[in-house]
């Protein structure tokens, strides 16, 4: 499964690396990759979307849509 997690807040690179890890430690992702120009997360693995969400939040961030 791939996921793609629009992202509010999100303005720097050290943004970016918070919410790559934040993502990665989620059970069930395989990969992560940030775009911060685009303001989304690639996901792919077989996590929860609740889970994948309920990180971002944690993070300090608002999570838009998920496609």
């Amino acid at each position: 499964m791939e996921k793609r997690i629009y992202i509010d807040g999100m303005a720097c690179e050290h943004c970016a690396k918070r919410i790559t890890k934040a993502l990665k430690a989620v059970a069930g992702v395989r990969e992560v990759y940030v775009n911060l120009d685009g303001k989304y997360a690639d996901v792919q693995g077989e996590a929860d979307v609740e889970l994948l969400k309920a990180a971002v939040i944690d993070a300090g961030y608002e999570v838009g849509n998920i496609k």
